[in-house]
This record gives structure tokens, sequence and C-alpha cells, in this order.
């Protein structure tokens, strides 16, 4: 990831990220080695998928991920859960989405609902410190990549994920076609 001036593992950058995903960082466990694991200092003006692919390189709408937080309805219940799609695309919320969560209704969640149930802030939003008992759904695109960007759980920073980790995380399940 050359594009960006100041790459280094994670855990040397715990003190830039929210608590949430410095938690996460610190439990790490699975085959993908924490060592494997990136943090980018970027800037927080460009937090943003499409601008960062302005900022640092057109390339990075295909080497990046976005985690949105969706609420799947089903009676008087609702469910988050995660989905996590390749920049250029986007998740099938209706179809893939509202099947696998079993619910009636599917939407993206209000963002004042995302931001308070993750501890994360608007932009920077990841799959890495999740709620446990959240579903994490990750296109099989996204599992399947050597390295994705993702967000750092802040606007200032991005993590560089191998593809197989984010399908490793707690409540991961990898669908093919949820990237519609």
């Amino acid at each position: 990831m050359e594009a960006f001036d100041d790459v280094r593992p994670v855990m040397e950058r715990l003190d830039l990220l929210v608590p949430p995903v410095a938690a996460a960082v610190q439990a790490w466990s699975g085959s993908v080695p924490v060592a494997d694991l990136l943090y980018a200092d970027t800037d927080p003006e460009r937090a943003d998928t499409a601008v960062l692919a302005q900022s640092y390189g057109p390339w990075l709408l295909e080497q990046s991920a976005n985690c949105v937080v969706v609420a799947a309805r089903r009676g008087g219940t609702t469910t988050l859960a995660a989905c996590l799609v390749l920049g250029h695309t986007r998740a099938d919320v209706n179809g893939v989405v509202r099947r696998h969560l079993g619910a009636r209704k599917a939407s993206f969640a209000p963002m004042d609902t995302a931001l308070a149930m993750t501890g994360m802030e608007y932009g920077g939003i990841t799959p890495v410190g999740l709620p446990a008992d959240w579903p994490v759904l990750v296109d099989a695109a996204v599992a399947d990549s050597p390295h994705v960007v993702i967000g750092s759980g802040s606007r200032r920073g991005k993590l560089i994920v191998p593809g197989k980790a984010l399908a490793e995380l707690p409540g991961a399940v990898v669908l093919g076609g949820l990237a519609g």
C-alpha cells in the first residue's frame, strides 16, 4: 500500500484506535497473525471511499471495503448486522442481507444507532471490534482479497487487513453475491 505515507503495524498505533477496535486488536486470534494487520495514518477529511480514491489513487476503489450497518426487522425484533463489500460495489440489503437474516424488512441502520452501538465514528465504521453478537456478512470478493483497506473506527486512519482475516472475525459469514 505504497500510496500511504505512514503505514505501520496496527499494534504500534493502538493510541489512534477507538476503544472497541483497540480491544479487538489486542485480543486478536485466528490464523492470520495480528502482525499482518497494518494501520495507515490518513487525513480524516479523506475518510470516505470516493474521496480516499481521488486523493490516494483510483485503485483504492477495488482494494477498499466498506462496512455498513443494517437493521433487519421481523415482527417486533430488530437485528443489527454489518455488511462488508468492496468499495466499488453496494451491499444487496433488500435481497441477500434480508433473506440471510430471516427478516421481513432490512435497511441501513439510522446513523445515530450505528454510531452509538459500535462506539465508532461516521465514515470509519469497521468490522473489527463490533459487538460480539452481531452477524458480520462478508462478501466473498472481500474474503478472497489478499489485502483490503477498511475503516479504523474513526475518520482518521485506515486498517489494511488480509481478506482471510475478515472472514474469520467473530460472527463472520462469507456470502457470495452480497454485493449487488
